[in-house]
Formats: structure tokens, sequence, C-alpha cells
């Protein structure tokens, strides 16, 4: 037999998702996959189950719904005065996932570079490769993860960059980037000629004094800027897949091609539930981040009681935790450990990082109280258990 693809023979599974795995096979409470124990709005699950009886559930427009992209287009605008033209500058995906990767294909040739900043999350790496580009990686330096402008303008000029990819607010580690960084981007990708491609997906959870700044709006941005992102976690419907591209009528144009050879389109019933979401009140919102900061101040609370070192987050919903004290060369199989030992997953740190980085574990909390408490029990006794 002739061999299999190159591009693709350094890849392996993903191990967030092969923790959640590890996690069920030992009945530990599952935050290392992040998506919540708790359901959706009513009000989108009550128009779900209407839309069941009468439709749509043929086909949708290949790019997404009509009235779907007029609401995505109305939100963008709301919070951020971005005016965005839902029939040319808006393609509908199968998540924020395929999101990226149609945008990676739309921008990207063989040969081309990418600047990521790491810690990242996991897919940018293979969506690069995919793309048959180069991944270039600049750190962002723990604990408060920012970036040396220097090292970012040494990557950026490298031959061949072609794109940076930015995760705003961060997973795994939680940054919100500042006004004064995100210029400090903007400048050097005008002055270098490169897109910026965006994963936005938690733009609604962020933590005070912290505000989330769309990159796009900055001078000379809108047009060089590719904006990734989804409903999931907005909206906690992360097993519905809706994601979206926003970008200038020419980049988008291409986008839909892609889109169209990668998936078709997204699920005509979900754009039509999900509508209903699109047009929630700003307390909706407000709502959410109340509810994320009580869980964010209940987890990190609990694990400072316990006497564990974390990186506090200032978005998204996730901590990443020190886990130096214990003495594992490998973070891995620390986690498989905790898992069977302790009954708690996670994730470990160096699936993120580009760094030889062994000392960080990701715990995520968007789950219900209960669930945190049951966890921040387990983990009480974890010296005494990881140490047997």
């Amino acid at each position: 037999m002739k061999r299999l693809s190159e591009r693709t023979a350094g890849f392996t599974d993903s191990v967030i998702r092969r923790m959640t795995r590890v996690s069920n096979q030992y009945e530990a409470v599952n935050l290392s996959q992040g998506f919540p124990d708790f359901d959706p709005p009513k009000e989108i699950t009550d128009r779900l189950a209407e839309i069941a009886g009468i439709g749509p559930h043929q086909y949708a427009l290949t790019w997404g719904a009509q009235n779907f992209r007029e609401a995505l287009a109305k939100k963008q605008e709301h919070f951020y005065g971005m005016k965005v033209d839902p029939d040319s500058e808006i393609v509908v995906t199968c998540g924020s996932t395929e999101a990226m990767m149609a945008a990676m294909m739309s921008v990207c040739n063989p040969g081309d570079r990418v600047v990521i900043f790491s810690p990242f999350y996991e897919n940018y790496g293979a969506d690069t490769i995919l793309s048959g580009a180069e991944p270039i990686y600049v750190p962002l330096k723990p604990p408060a993860f920012t970036f040396d402008g220097d090292e970012l303008e040494a990557a950026v000029k490298q031959p061949g960059v072609k794109a940076l990819i930015l995760c705003n607010p961060s997973n795994p580690c939680g940054k919100v980037f500042t006004v004064e960084e995100l210029k400090a981007i903007a400048e050097l990708a005008i002055k270098y000629d490169i897109y910026v491609i965006t994963d936005e997906v938690y733009e609604h959870i962020v933590y005070r004094p912290y505000e989330h700044t769309c990159i796009a709006m900055l001078p000379g941005m809108r047009e060089r800027t590719i904006i990734c992102n989804s409903l999931s976690k907005t909206y906690s419907i992360t097993g519905w897949r809706l994601g979206f591209v926003m970008a200038s009528p020419e980049i988008t144009d291409r986008v839909k091609k892609v889109h169209d050879f990668l998936t078709v389109g997204a699920a005509a019933p979900l754009m039509e539930a999900a509508v209903v979401g699109l047009q929630f009140p700003d307390s909706y919102y407000e709502g959410l981040r109340d509810h994320y900061t009580h869980m964010k101040k209940l987890f990190t609370e609990g694990l400072q009681e316990i006497g564990l070192r974390f990186t506090d987050p200032q978005g998204a919903y996730y901590v990443l935790v020190d886990i130096s004290e214990f003495g594992y060369e490998s973070d891995l199989l620390f986690c498989e450990e905790l898992a069977r030992k302790v009954g708690v997953g996670a994730v470990p740190g160096s699936s993120f990082f580009k760094e030889p980085e062994n000392r960080y574990i990701r715990f995520h909390f968007a789950k219900q109280d209960a669930t945190l408490q049951k966890a921040l029990e387990r983990l009480a006794d974890i010296r005494g258990k990881m140490r047997q």
C-alpha cells in the first residue's frame, strides 16, 4: 500500500477529547473538555421544539439562512459599532472549528507561514499544517501572559508570513488582550501586510474590569481581519455547531467557496432556533457575565483554600493550575493519575504550549455549583492521593 498523507503523519488525537474519555473511564468529574453541564436558555430550546414540527428541515442557503445572518450582523453592530453586510460579509459554518479551517484555507498557500501565540488552542497548529502552511510560535509569558513586541515583530517579518491567529479572550490561559496590545499587533499587521484571523468565541465571557475589544475595529484592520466565532459558548449550545466567519467581501467570497466544499452548510433547524438567542437584550449578556463570574469565584476560591497555585483568568472559563509541587516530569501522566486517583479530569498544559512546559494543567469551570463543589471536595486531598 502507498503511504498515507505526509502532511498529517505527525497528528495525534485531540488531548482535550482524550482526557474526556479518561474522565469517563474513571468516573471522574470532567473539568477537561470545555462544555457546560447546564441547559441552554429556555427561549432557544422552546423555539427548537417548535421548529421540529414546522421546519425548515432541508438545506439552507450554503452560507447561512438569511434571517440568521441578518441577526448576526445586527448583534455585531450593536456590541462593536461594526456594520456588516449579511449577504457579502458573513458565512455561517459548522462551528468555529470549521470557521477557522475555512479562513485558513482561504488565506494560505503551501509554504506560507502563520504566527500563533503560545499557549494556544490545539486546533490552530493543525489548521495551519492542513492548509499547507508552517506555524511560527510566539510565547505569551506566564503568569500575566504578556508578549514581547520585539519577539512578535521578529516572527511577523519572517519571509512568507501570511497571517497571525489571535484568540481573544484566550483559551487556555484566559488572557484578555488590552487595547494597547491589540494596537501593537495591528501596527505590525499593517506594516508587514498580513491578515489577522481571530477566534472570539469567548467574547461575552469576560470578568470585570476587563473588556473585550474587537481588533477589526481598530484603524486599518477592518479589511485585513477575519473574525471566526460561534454561538457555542455564549448560549451553551456547543453541540449545535453553529459558527461563522465575518470578513470583507473579497475574503468572504473565497470563504463561501471553501465552506461549500467542506460541509455544504450548517443545520437549518438549528439556525432558525438560534435566531432567538441572537436577539436577546443586553440583560442576557450581563447575566451571562454575572453567572460566569460566580462560577469563577466559587472554583478559584476553592483552589485557594486547598492551597493550589493558579493563574487568574481575565476571560473565558479556564484556569491553569501549577502542579510543580508534585514533581511529575509528565503533566499528561499527572492528569491521567488525577482522574484515576482523585476523580477529577483535567487537560495537560503541555498540549497548549509550543515551549517545553509541563508545570500547568487546565481545568474548566463552566459547571453547575454542585459539580464544582464535588470536584473541589475531591481535590481537597489531592496531595495525599497523588502521592500514594
